[in-house]
């Protein structure tokens, strides 16, 4: 099993609950409610709705993590799920209260716009909610931290601005 390691100029800066335990893994599972960095719990994860952020802004953490273009498969799969867990919810709700006859176009109506906004509205959880059960099952390394900076919170175009 490997060794987790942070970096000594990474862990001066870090809250003291920055451990590897099980304690940590929930903490790390619970801050994605709050859409904050599940290592550290202090840095934003999102720059905004639909935006993440490269690296946490106080501890480093880097929020793309080896591979670089499957990562997200499982924050997209999380939100699937969501979305298609609330529509049965909603569905099933919608026929126990409503039987024998049920509004079948308002419940067709409802689903298509439960089904249409709760992938928006969820989004920025599950990359987070992702990023968070990753660190469970893969500790950080060092590898996986870079010195905060201010550009690391730019974007592409205002990186640019500034050369």
């Amino acid at each position: 099993m490997k060794q987790s390691v942070v970096p000594p100029s990474i862990a001066a800066i870090q809250k003291p609950d920055t451990d590897q335990g099980p304690t940590h893994a929930w903490r790390g599972l619970i801050r994605w409610l709050r859409l904050r960095c599940p290592y550290c719990g202090i840095g934003r994860v999102m720059r905004s709705w639909f935006s993440l952020r490269d690296a946490c802004e106080h501890c480093g953490l880097r929020f793309e993590r080896e591979e670089q273009e499957d990562y997200w498969l499982g924050a997209y799969t999380l939100n699937f799920i969501v979305t298609e867990v609330a529509f049965a919810l909603i569905l099933a709700v919608a026929l126990i209260a409503t039987w024998p006859d049920p509004p079948w176009r308002t419940i067709v109506l409802v689903g298509v716009l439960q089904m249409s906004l709760t992938p928006i509205f969820f989004d920025p959880f599950a990359k987070a909610l992702w990023l968070a059960i990753d660190l469970v099952f893969r500790p950080v390394q060092a590898e996986d931290f870079h010195a905060p900076s201010k550009e690391t919170n730019m974007t592409t175009t205002q990186r640019e601005g500034t050369r």
